[in-house]
């Protein structure tokens, strides 16, 4: 068993200085991060818990999907957004300007300035970043669209799936990559961490691929997403730091939020 968090709870809250954020480290220097870093004084350690693997074109085409013929399509990630215009232009399809485009969070939308011109497409996002956000908005335009859910292989939304189904959508899922569990004792066997920030539930899924018997032991944890969050408390860990929130629209702000509250009880 990996030896993290061996102060009790309390403590882990009032001394939390190394954290460890499973994404890899930011290419620039100027990320909010480093700003979070010194304000606090905080060690951050970055390792991706996951990584993920393309499924060519040519396996996908055995899914028998004419991703031209769908009116939307729903993303929950930027990986999910990079993986279908790699799709795209490895197939040489041509996507319609129609296309409309419902994104789980505004900052999953946004990405998608990468790829299309933002403000000549249709883009939707949920106000919360929950799923219940991101079916409100599909629920206003399901009647008139077909939804491709561009998802992992191993890894799609049930939430999202059943919900579909539950609301008569015409859909379909289209696998376009795979995610693969990290190594990480390299890092975990190293440093007793006091925070662990995850970003998808693979990555939780990650640690216990790593460490099948981990105990959280006072370790706090962070959780990007409602679907994050739902599978950490499913396996039975206790999330103190959750974005996004009203007032923590992303990882750096609900740490801010999280270190300035301590400061205060202090």
């Amino acid at each position: 068993m990996v030896k993290i968090g061996s102060k009790n709870s309390q403590d882990a809250v009032k001394g939390a200085r190394k954290i460890l954020i499973t994404q890899p480290r930011p290419e620039s220097d100027k990320s909010p991060y480093f700003e979070l870093a010194r304000k606090h004084n905080l060690e951050l350690v970055f390792h991706p818990f996951i990584r993920l693997d393309a499924i060519p074109a040519r396996d996908f085409r055995k899914q028998k999907i004419d991703i031209a013929k769908f009116s939307a399509v729903i993303f929950t990630s930027r990986n999910a957004i990079d993986h279908f215009f790699r799709m795209c232009e490895e197939m040489k399809v041509t996507i319609s300007q129609d296309t409309k485009y419902f994104c789980v969070t505004e900052a999953v939308a946004l990405y998608l300035q990468k790829f299309i011109l933002y403000r000549k497409r249709k883009v939707f996002y949920g106000a919360d970043g929950s799923n219940k956000s991101l079916f409100d908005v599909i629920n206003k335009h399901k009647s008139n669209e077909s939804f491709l859910y561009v998802c992992s292989e191993n890894q799609q939304d049930n939430d999202i799936v059943n919900w579909l189904k539950a609301n008569n959508c015409e859909f379909q899922l289209a696998f376009m990559y795979r995610t693969i569990s990290n190594e990480v004792k390299e890092v975990m066997d190293k440093t007793e961490f006091d925070i662990i920030c995850f970003f998808t539930p693979s990555g939780i899924k990650s640690l216990l691929d790593n460490y099948p018997d981990y105990q959280q032991n006072g370790t706090s944890f962070g959780a990007f997403g409602s679907n994050t969050m739902k599978f950490a408390e499913e396996a039975g860990f206790k999330v103190d730091i959750k974005a996004p929130a009203p007032q923590a629209p992303s990882m750096v702000a609900a740490l801010e939020q999280f270190f300035s509250k301590q400061n205060v009880a202090k």
